[in-house]
């Protein structure tokens, strides 16, 4: 008699580090009506990510609403992004079907279903004490004319702002 390989649990594409992952295929497996909805569920998590794959980190908020009859609907934060993605719509939609999916035509939906991420905090780069110190040098060996002047001014500003 031969033993059936042991079950791992299973997960819906892309939610394999979430904990509430397991809790959502278990119930989704629990129940013979639910289950049902498992493929769709995974088919839409993979053409979601292969949306993401194919177009610009501008366009991380921009899900799929539906993908019925070779009509692919997007959902996107804002009529502005709506513009930008409807530029690169021939892109998404030749690299779909490069990945196996037959998208025939695609439809835009301007929906404020989430807030926008605030502004990505910018990085503080900051100078070793040689560099500071190869400015404040190079400031003090420069002549002292008037062509020079804004220069020398500008060296010793980011070498005090520096220290």
């Amino acid at each position: 008699m031969q033993q059936s390989p042991p079950k791992r649990p299973f997960h819906i594409f892309g939610t394999r580090n979430r904990v509430t992952s397991h809790v959502a295929t278990d119930f989704l497996r629990a129940n013979d009506r639910m289950a049902s909805l498992l493929p769709a569920a995974n088919r839409m998590a993979r053409l979601q990510a292969d949306c993401a794959a194919a177009l610009p980190a501008i366009f991380n908020n921009c899900d799929v609403l539906s993908f019925q009859e070779g009509v692919l609907t997007m959902a996107v934060p804002s009529s502005a992004l709506a513009a930008r993605l409807k530029q690169n719509l021939p892109k998404l939609q030749a690299t779909l079907q490069g990945r196996g999916w037959q998208v025939e035509s695609m439809r835009i939906k301007v929906q404020v279903t989430r807030a926008l991420p605030d502004k990505p905090q910018m990085r503080n780069l900051e100078l070793p004490p040689t560099a500071v110190r190869a400015f404040e040098e190079l400031a003090e060996s420069l002549p002292d004319n008037k062509q020079n002047r804004d220069l020398v001014a500008a060296l010793r500003a980011l070498a005090a702002k520096r220290k």
